[in-house]
């Protein structure tokens, strides 16, 4: 019979024994202090400090500052135009001369009747004087001066719409007419258009009527343009509902002094209503919701701490905190699935300023 070695046997579960005693030393000796779990590691930052616009987003339409057609107030013949289509005049320039040779002639009818009426006037009153004629003669004569007067008037009236002016400062449409031909009182001849300034007419919704007011900015864009963007500011607020959109119609003024835009355009309109300076603005994630109440995590004294926060305004990837915390709190943006409140954290950038650095190069 083969004899059976036991000293191999209880040798084996010594050094087994001395293996796990040192592997357990070991990673006693490397956990935390007091056996506690190591922070967890967030990304976190300062809340952002800027200035934030509340705005509506619309429609309108662009409208001239003043848009008239011109027409003729007397009848005649067209003798001359004065302008070129498409052209800046001033207030007053004159844009159209009728042939005015018959107006002329019963202006000077007018006159020789109003001149020999004054004669007549003068002579009966120096004869009511003598004594030599009755008063109510002198009344005659008095008021066929008045009446021949009125007619000179008339005539020189006449003559003068005869030279058809501009009654605004604009730019002149197409022609309607041309030299030489007739024209009745009323008759279209060119549309004038003012385009240094531009209206522009939108609607809101009536929930928002006590927010609106003369002065508030605008901003628009129209797709002739691209994305170039015009300033204006509102100068009327319709003082009535409309009933069947239940919105507001407010009405602003935008500069055009470089021509871009045009009456009659389709433009998409950005209301400014209010504004707030110094605001704070956290990143989207950094929310925490839990019911209908809005949170955030912040870091204080190395734990995250739950806080209520009410929100206002939103960027394109930031909400605005109008309460709840202040610009030195670090807010918890990523890594909340893993907190709960209480929890030790350290930021990333904390966690890698704190690792050893890495080994050199052995020599």
């Amino acid at each position: 019979m083969p004899r059976i070695v036991r000293p191999f046997r209880v040798s084996l579960s010594l050094l087994t024994l001395a293996v796990a005693s040192a592997v357990s030393t070991t990673a006693y000796t490397q956990g935390p202090p007091g056996g506690e779990m190591p922070p967890t590691t967030v990304e976190a930052s300062r809340p952002r400090v800027e200035s934030v616009h509340e705005t509506l987003a619309a429609v309108g339409t662009l409208r001239a500052e003043e848009a008239i057609t011109v027409r003729p107030e007397v009848v005649g013949r067209i003798e001359a135009v004065l302008f070129d289509e498409g052209q800046k005049v001033a207030k007053g320039a004159p844009l159209f001369r009728l042939d005015a040779s018959l107006v002329q002639a019963d202006v000077a009818e007018a006159l020789a009747n109003a001149s020999n009426s004054d004669r007549e006037l003068k002579r009966a009153q120096e004869l009511s004087q003598r004594k030599l004629i009755a008063q109510a003669d002198v009344d005659t004569k008095r008021a066929q001066a008045a009446v021949d007067g009125a007619k000179l008037a008339s005539n020189r009236t006449r003559l003068g719409k005869t030279e058809i002016r501009a009654a605004f400062a604009g730019t002149t449409g197409l022609r309607k007419v041309s030299p030489g031909e007739y024209v009745n009182i009323g008759d279209a001849l060119v549309d004038l258009v003012a385009l240094d300034t531009l209206k522009l007419d939108f609607s809101l919704p009536e929930v928002y009527l006590g927010r609106f007011r003369p002065g508030q900015k605008i901003s628009i864009v129209v797709d002739a343009q691209g994305t170039k963007r015009f300033d204006g500011e509102v100068y009327a607020v319709a003082p009535q509902v409309d009933l069947a959109t239940r919105s507001v119609t407010l009405r602003a003024r935008v500069p055009n002094a470089d021509g871009s835009l045009f009456p009659g355009q389709f433009a998409k309109v950005a209301l400014e209503i209010g504004s707030r300076e110094n605001a704070l603005l956290v990143p989207e994630q950094a929310l925490w919701p839990q019911g209908d109440k809005q949170q955030v995590y912040v870091i204080r004294d190395g734990k995250a701490e739950l806080i209520e926060v009410k929100t206002g305004l939103r960027k394109p990837g930031f909400v605005e905190i109008v309460s709840g915390i202040t610009a030195d709190d670090e807010v918890i943006s990523a890594g909340q699935m893993k907190i709960g409140p209480g929890a030790k954290v350290q930021t990333a950038q904390a966690a890698a300023a704190a690792q050893p650095p890495p080994p050199g190069p052995a020599k």
